[in-house]
């Protein structure tokens, strides 16, 4: 621990998209800890020591469903909402130690199980077929995120702190 320089916690919940109406009361709870919670202990545990080596990078990672309200990403997007919220507010606190925190938030990634799982069939699956006809720059793969989280944890973005930062080919403005 006393020795991580770059921080990039993920989630994923089993969960789909689903209207609210259709979640089980049981799965709120359950989905709101398995996205929001670890990217919180984790730096809970990290940012004490890199406060105290004054230096540290931490990118998290959400979705644009934490930004751009969504039929059927109300849960996912309350826990989204809730990592964004929560990166921001820990770069004010951590900037006077060097620490910068920042949130890539894409929609549809190709290539990863969560896309694969998410749009195999159902109401998500109609949900993201509809948005990736949106991303007319192409739906972002696995490579695209990489190449932003290697800038982000890079001196060149040593100015760069608490940015929520979509990456998704045009889907949104968000």
């Amino acid at each position: 621990l006393h020795g991580v320089d770059i921080l990039m916690p993920t989630t994923a919940a089993d969960t789909r998209p689903e209207l609210f109406a259709n979640i089980p009361t049981a799965d709120i709870a359950r989905t709101l800890n398995q996205l929001t919670l670890p990217c919180m202990y984790l730096a809970s545990e990290i940012v004490p020591h890199m406060t105290a080596r004054k230096s540290g990078v931490i990118i998290n990672v959400a979705s644009d469903a934490g930004k751009t309200a969504t039929p059927g990403e109300s849960v996912i997007g309350a826990a989204k909402a809730a990592i964004i919220m929560f990166t921001r507010t820990l770069a004010i606190e951590a900037k006077r130690s060097g620490i910068r925190v920042n949130v890539l938030t894409p929609s549809l990634v190709h290539g990863t199980g969560s896309t694969e799982r998410i749009t195999s069939d159902g109401f998500s699956a109609k949900l993201f077929a509809k948005a990736a006809q949106q991303a007319h720059l192409g739906v972002p793969e696995s490579e695209d995120l990489a190449a932003l989280a290697v800038f982000l944890a890079s001196p060149e973005a040593r100015r760069l702190t608490g940015q929520a930062i979509s990456i998704n080919g045009g889907i949104s403005a968000a």
